[in-house]
């Protein structure tokens, strides 16, 4: 098993808030009864008219990441990603909703006027630096469409971003940041996707075919973990890459591994990938859905669940999570307090407005 996490300092002082009722020598956090608020504007698809206006894009209905500068107390600096913007935008974080702020733009590219989006699926948070991945998928041929473009929207989700910024420079009320972030992008895990003997049959295909899509990301002891929503193989074991950051990022040497994690399957019997990724002090929590969703849009209780992964052993099942209505993905994981029994943690959805965030009860034991 990996080592511990080390504390981060808490944004304000405010202490650790739990919402714990125990008794006994139990516990249990109640489930928020609704999505938490969330004020100003998540941003979304851009404006195809005027892209390089964040406050123009449609309001997000595709949140599909989340990570926080500290780990305990509120607020906290936090950046989301959507997977129809080109960027990530900064929040803050309270107990009981979210105020949005800054966009961070991370990519511009356009094909026959139409903005491309970076597909982000995923965000991490490890020693002063934000890391935000796209799905590195292929998207289907889109009928009477040149195939010109199918490159082109899958080119543009062939990133992983590297973002610091002093939480401090963030306005609590606001969300703003002062002064501009450092940025730096690396085309350099796409080219291990390809290189990579198990990933290499499944890169450039769509999702549809078992193709590569990374929806999960991780960051720990100067290693990258991205988790894969597909392929699924042999339609049992999802899959995880794990890749030394200074092999991405400045060229140095290191040898990736891939990690195959058997997350069982939904209610249709479909097998499971990951739909996201944390670290957390005992390992990695997984949350798990469906690689491919059903045409229907059914979620089922039980379709999507939350796993605990050491890092070396198979993962355990430590939550199944509930149907939340037709369309509605659970896509974001946010560890928000813990005792030794248990974990709340934010989920955040793809799907409804602003991702519907809310809380839900993780046992660790």
């Amino acid at each position: 098993m990996y080592g511990p996490i080390p504390a981060r300092r808490s944004l304000a002082a405010a202490g650790l808030v739990a919402a714990l009722v125990a008794s006994a020598g139990t516990w249990a956090w109640a489930e928020s009864a609704g999505p938490w608020p969330v004020s100003g504007k998540l941003y979304g698809e851009p404006d195809r008219h005027r892209p390089e206006d964040a406050a123009a894009s449609e309001k997000a209905d595709d949140v599909s990441g989340i990570a926080c500068a500290t780990g305990s107390g509120f607020p906290r600096v936090c950046l989301v990603a959507d997977d129809e913007s080109q960027g990530a935008q900064i929040v803050v974080l309270d107990d009981g909703g979210l105020r949005a702020g800054s966009f961070i733009r991370l990519v511009d590219a356009a094909h026959a006027g139409e903005p491309l989006e970076l597909d982000a699926e995923g965000v991490a948070f490890a020693d002063g630096a934000f890391y935000v991945v796209g799905s590195h998928g292929r998207p289907r041929h889109a009928a009477g469409k040149p195939e010109a473009g199918t490159v082109a929207r899958a080119e543009a989700t062939r990133h992983l971003f590297r973002i610091r910024f002093d939480p401090a420079a963030v306005d609590p009320e606001t969300g703003v940041l002062a002064g501009r972030p450092e940025i730096a992008d690396t085309r350099a895990l796409a080219r291990l996707i390809r290189e990579d003997p198990v990933l290499k049959p499944f890169h450039d295909r769509p999702l549809e075919e078992g193709g590569v899509t990374i929806e999960g990301v991780a960051v720990r002891d100067g290693v990258l973990h991205a988790g894969f929503r597909g392929p699924v193989l042999q339609g049992e074991a999802a899959v995880v890459l794990s890749v030394p950051l200074p092999g991405l990022f400045e060229g140095a040497p290191g040898t990736p591994r891939v990690t195959r994690l058997p997350l069982g399957r939904d209610s249709s019997g479909a097998a499971r990938g990951i739909r996201d990724l944390v670290a957390v002090p005992e390992g990695f929590l997984i949350l798990a859905g469906p690689m491919l969703d059903p045409k229907d849009g059914a979620v089922a209780a039980g379709d999507y669940a939350i796993f605990r992964w050491n890092g070396t052993e198979a993962p355990l099942q430590a939550l199944a999570l509930d149907g939340y209505g037709r369309k509605v993905k659970p896509e974001a994981l946010l560890p928000l307090d813990r005792t030794a029994e248990g974990l709340r943690a934010l989920v955040l959805f793809d799907g409804p407005k602003e991702g519907a965030p809310r809380t839900i009860a993780i046992p660790l034991r």
